[in-house]
């Protein structure tokens, strides 16, 4: 009973002054996770580039007009009138229209003087190298999501947030000072593993475990608020700072936000609880009930002793990611779940790495991408709850989708082809937040951080390939734009054959989560059916029983 009322016992409110210094701690993972994962969107960004041309050009960051006649006469035209950024007229065949690749590079430095893609000649026909070190990212975050999210379930989360969060800090600062590719791909694989990962995650099972039912979509969506918050930041500071080593410095040294938390934050209640560490759980809510100011006592020994009788009468549980597999139910479920976070990120890192490719001020077009999500988020705190998790998690895949394939068929540049990439990313930053909330409503608290790791590890599989993706417009500019919509289109369709977890109590045991939403989707909704109780539970754990009638 404890474990199901925690939110209960430390405010009326489910969200008491208690709840809310906790959850500002564990949001500030938000803040770094979307910073570290964008970064390199300026630390290693592509400017415009062309040839260097012998005897016209000083060096690779000084050169005239490249419109000037001696550039004109030196490098072919795109069929658009721009220059070619990879080819050049063959001196040896003067007089013919033959071309040969460069061997040199001169760079706009109109937005960016300094970055890896520049200190490394990462274009054309080693374009690759660049993708590839955003991928390695996010196979980070993807090793993250798989070995720490089981790891938050049996050591705790706080412990796994904590050393997640002091190595980002290390490495965030410490990968700016690493002049070699492959030691500098290694630093940025483990950044993905803690700066994403370990502290982004465990932070949001954390603020999910503690605040009541009610609360939850407030602070899910806060969650990721605070994460394009992230990606307005790195737009900032790469406005302000030019010198990319000192820029990836200012990113890591937002590491310090957390070197306080060893101290400041608690362990969750329920989990403790779960772990049979019935007097820690105890003493944290407490804790809690002291700073709300609520003034109800805890029985410390009594809930010990319900703690050890209840252990006696339940099989000890050693729940794991294979149990999500198990049973038919649970398992549909946690499949099409994870095509959702895997259809959700393509799209979301898709339309947010394209951001150098939109016409215009870089740093303007990334800070409105991260900016035009708040609408987006504003507007979900006031319906999700009352229009629920499947259909708006349905509707806005389908529209991303939709705006995707759309996109790929406007002419690159255009107004009408930035408002509708724009509109994407509004609608896709809404299902990948509902996605968030939906996932760790959906999952039994016994398997969620271990659910939400495998959602996170599919995510972050997406987002890895993201970059390869793109590499893709090579041979037709349209291929990644309409792959990413194709995508989105079928995770929304199949999202409503997911249960609707509004104003439902969350499942504990596995049992719990496989009888969870039986014969409940958007179809038999709409026809009026709802096959499953209110509850899976016998007494809705989530109602409010106050303390003095509990014996």
């Amino acid at each position: 009973w404890f474990k199901q009322n925690v939110s209960y016992f430390l405010s009326t409110g489910e969200f008491g002054k208690y709840q809310f210094l906790q959850f500002f701690l564990q949001v500030l993972s938000g803040l770094t996770a979307g910073m570290h994962m964008l970064s390199l969107v300026t630390v290693a960004a592509v400017p415009e580039h062309r040839c260097f041309i012998e005897g016209v050009d000083n060096s690779s960051l000084s050169a005239g007009p490249w419109n000037s006649s001696a550039i004109l006469a030196a490098i072919p035209l795109k069929p658009s009138g721009e220059l070619e950024s990879c080819q050049m007229f063959d001196p040896a065949a003067e007089g013919t229209n033959a071309t040969i690749p460069c061997t040199s590079y001169v760079y706009d430095t109109t937005y960016y003087k300094t970055s890896r893609t520049i200190d490394w000649n990462f274009v054309c026909d080693r374009r690759w190298m660049g993708a590839i070190v955003q991928t390695v990212f996010m196979l980070g975050v993807f090793t993250g999501a798989v070995t720490l999210g089981g790891l938050a379930d049996k050591v705790g989360r706080k412990t796994v947030f904590c050393w997640s969060a002091l190595f980002q800090l290390i490495i965030g600062v410490g990968v700016a000072f690493i002049p070699e590719y492959f030691s500098f791909m290694v630093a940025r694989y483990l950044l993905g593993i803690v700066g994403s990962a370990g502290a982004y995650i465990c932070g949001f099972v954390l603020t999910m475990e503690l605040v009541g039912p009610s609360k939850r979509t407030v602070c899910g969506i806060t969650f990721q608020a605070v994460f394009a918050g992230g990606i307005m930041l790195v737009a900032g500071w790469g406005a302000i700072i030019h010198d990319r080593q000192l820029l990836q410095v200012v990113y890591g040294l937002h590491g310090c936000l957390f070197l306080g938390h060893w101290w400041w934050l608690d362990e969750s209640p329920r989990w403790l609880w779960m772990q049979g560490r019935a007097a820690e759980a105890v003493d944290i809510v407490a804790k809690g009930l002291r700073i709300n100011g609520s003034g109800i006592p805890v029985d410390k020994e009594y809930y010990i002793q319900k703690a050890k009788q209840q252990a006696a009468a339940e099989e000890k549980s050693s729940a794991g990611l294979s149990d999500l597999f198990r049973t038919p139910n649970l398992r549909m479920k946690t499949l099409n779940v994870c095509l959702c976070w895997f259809a959700n990120s393509l799209v979301y890192y898709g339309l947010s790495l394209s951001a150098g490719k939109l016409y215009g001020n870089p740093y303007l077009i990334l800070f409105i991408m991260g900016l035009v999500e708040f609408p987006s988020y504003i507007t979900i705190v006031f319906v999700l709850d009352r229009l629920g998790r499947r259909s708006i998690t349905s509707t806005l895949m389908l529209g991303g989708g939709l705006c995707c394939i759309i996109a790929a068929f406007i002419a690159q540049g255009s107004t009408t082809s930035t408002a509708v990439v724009m509109a994407g990313k509004l609608l896709i930053a809404g299902s990948f937040a509902v996605i968030y909330n939906y996932s760790a409503e959906l999952f039994p608290t016994v398997v969620r951080n271990s659910a939400m790791g495998l959602g996170s590890m599919c995510a972050r599989l997406s987002g890895a390939l993201t970059p390869l993706i793109t590499l893709l417009d090579s041979f037709d500019p349209k291929i990644p734009a309409v792959l990413f919509g194709v995508v989105a289109l079928v995770s929304g369709f199949w999202v409503m054959f997911l249960p609707e977890t509004m104003n439902q109590p969350m499942p504990e045991s596995i049992e719990d989560g496989e009888n969870f939403g039986k014969g409940d989707t958007w179809f038999s909704q709409c026809a009026g059916r709802k096959q499953r109780q209110n509850s899976v539970y016998p007494d809705d754990p989530e109602q409010m029983v106050p303390l003095k009638t509990i014996e």
